[in-house]
């Protein structure tokens, strides 16, 4: 008989950990790998962002996989945990090693550092996350998903805030604490969170899973999104577009700082932490918004903000006043981001929960893996190669007009609200 779900805030808090610990290499990475590609290796910004997508290639392949895997494994700490045990610690040694092979200045290590770093990460991520539907019923998941986004939101603010002073006294000391601090929240994950133990549908046998199964099982969850009803199908699409518009910003927007703004990157990755501040204040309200008004409504008042945030902010060049604007778009993106997963998987069944985490992250890693070299292309012609430094500003339009496209593909989404 299968057990039923209840809610609890306080073990989704602790698995909010889990989401603290990847928000926090995430963010890091993405504020300074970039500037450290442009400014020690010489690349130009197409080249960098090229550069910034072979995690994402890596984690498109494997993620679905992962989930999937996750989904039919069975060991005494269950299904999901043993990804983190082994994820995690290899994810902190590739990340702390990152600023090291970065003062080498060779560019083929430092390219081997983070390759090796993404695939620990993908190792861990979608078990992680997909221990959220495991332990939360459908009518609450939107509440769930703004918790452990209220702590991912809470990761990235440590990283912002608290690596800036690090950060300016030697590069490499905030990797080593965001890389230890990971590693610890996870495992208060593996040791609190309990609840994804799984039985196999006949005793003794456990259905064997390979990339090559996995790979046809994608196949099979994409052609239930084109064949289906067409809500997965839009807001997949949707998903695909604000990520484009998201990952163009969260990758160049040091960048922007540091040669439109003239601020170091360091400063600009404080102005990305107001941005995480007010998405952990907003993140819990926009999961109670969801559940009780519309995710699909929400999610398209987190978009319309975000495109008009954007387009207000091009008309600023010091830090107070843009700090502030993306104060308000970090409050946007947590009615995008906390209300997005729990719409996806409530259009699936509790045997595909992995399945379809891993769906999710493969339209979100495949915008990623297209916005860094596409935002990069264009801020390359825009810029004349960096000659001209109002052409940065083609950074904020570029995001604006991906947030745009994803508003009116949301409108004929009709499915993914809370169940009872």
């Amino acid at each position: 008989m299968e057990k039923k779900l209840e809610f609890s805030r306080a073990k989704t808090f602790i698995l909010g950990f889990g989401f603290l610990g990847v928000s926090m290499i995430w963010a890091m990475y993405n504020a300074y790998l970039p500037v450290f590609l442009r400014e020690n290796f010489g690349l130009p910004f197409s080249v960098v962002g090229a550069i910034m997508t072979i995690d994402n290639v890596f984690a498109i392949l494997l993620l679905p996989f992962l989930g999937a895997l996750s989904d039919s494994t069975n060991t005494r700490i269950g299904k999901r945990r043993p990804y983190i045990l082994v994820g995690a610690p290899l994810a902190m040694i590739f990340f702390i090693l990152i600023p090291f092979a970065n003062k080498t200045q060779i560019l083929g290590l430092m390219m081997l550092t983070v390759i090796f770093m993404n695939l620990a990460m993908a190792l861990y991520r979608t078990p992680v996350i997909a221990l959220m539907p495991d332990i939360t019923p459908s009518k609450y998941r939107s509440q769930a998903n703004g918790i452990i986004n209220f702590m991912g939101g809470a990761g990235a603010l440590l990283v912002y805030f608290g690596g800036k002073p690090l950060y300016d006294k030697d590069i490499s000391y905030p990797f080593i604490a965001a890389g230890l601090l990971m590693f610890i929240v996870c495992m208060l994950v593996v040791i609190f969170i309990k609840d994804d133990s799984y039985t196999p549908k006949a005793a003794g046998k456990v259905e064997s899973i390979s990339l090559k199964k996995s790979f046809y099982e994608l196949i099979d969850n994409l052609r239930d999104v084109v064949k289906g009803e067409k809500s997965l199908l839009a807001v997949l699409l949707a998903i695909f577009c604000w990520f484009i518009g998201f990952n163009a910003i969260e990758t160049f927007f040091t960048s922007y700082a540091k040669f439109y703004m003239g601020i170091k990157e360091s400063t600009g990755a404080m102005i990305l932490g107001f941005y995480s501040l007010f998405f952990i204040i907003a993140a819990i309200p926009a999961g109670f918004i969801g559940t009780k008004y519309s995710r699909n409504k929400t999610i398209r008042i987190g978009l319309f903000s975000l495109l008009l945030v954007l387009i207000i902010a091009s008309f600023f060049k010091t830090f107070l006043p843009v700090a502030i604007l993306f104060s308000l778009a970090g409050c946007a993106w947590a009615f995008i981001n906390v209300n997005s997963l729990p719409m996806v998987v409530d259009m699936t069944t509790a045997e595909k929960l992995g399945g379809y985490t891993g769906l999710y992250y493969f339209f979100s890693q495949a915008a990623n893996i297209i916005a860094p070299p596409f935002a990069g292309s264009v801020i390359d012609i825009a810029t004349a190669g960096g000659q001209r430094p109002e052409g940065y500003l083609s950074l904020l339009f570029f995001s604006a007009f991906f947030f745009l496209l994803a508003f009116f593909i949301m409108i004929f989404v009709k499915r993914g609200e809370a169940n009872e």
